[in-house]
């Protein structure tokens, strides 16, 4: 019953540091990352897809993103899905391909980038918090029906706090890495 809390508790924990590092690559740090346009649907055939359905990504210069779409029909609207979207990067298309040029951030906009990531941060910390809270009261809900013993507890609660303490550490890495892509010039 205990392993049970434990495993669960883990595997919510690592889905938070998932989401977390799918958060941190689409917050752009001026040089090309694919990631940056999983975000984008186009209207293809009346059907919201995912651009990177449509088209292949490829990045041959560092702030360099060419998007080709494997039907070229589908261009326009590829190209009015990215103007559309909160990237603010203007396509430039050539009728086969779109380009897209990554602008150099300023320090203002990299500070403020910065910002956004420890923001991000604070709410996967508070989702592994909240996983530590469930866990504990499950665990307490065992003891008090007499499915565990208060050692067993005690035991349980030591672990769930070791599993929240390594997430939590794990999360502080992922911001330090984010953060120092992101005022690296």
């Amino acid at each position: 019953m205990s392993n049970e809390i434990l495993t669960t508790a883990k595997e919510r924990m690592e889905q938070s540091e998932a989401s977390l590092l799918r958060e941190f690559g689409s917050i752009r740090a001026g040089r090309a990352n694919a990631s940056l346009l999983d975000r984008i649907q186009v209207e293809y055939y009346g059907a919201p897809t995912p651009l990177n359905q449509l088209a292949s990504i490829s990045i041959p210069e560092a702030r360099v993103l060419i998007v080709t779409p494997f039907d070229k029909s589908s261009i326009k609207d590829v190209e009015h899905a990215i103007n559309a979207s909160d990237l603010g990067i203007t396509p430039q298309s050539d009728g086969t391909m779109i380009r897209l040029v990554i602008p150099q951030l300023t320090e203002e906009r990299r500070k403020d980038l910065a910002k956004e990531v420890k923001k991000v941060a604070e709410g996967a910390k508070v989702a592994v918090r909240n996983i530590r809270r469930d866990a504990m009261d499950t665990a307490k809900r065992q003891e008090k029906n007499k499915e565990i013993t208060e050692d067993e507890l005690r035991g349980l609660e030591k672990d769930i706090q070791n599993l929240t303490d390594k997430s939590v550490e794990k999360i502080d890495k992922l911001t330090k890495d984010k953060e120092t892509e992101l005022l690296d010039v």
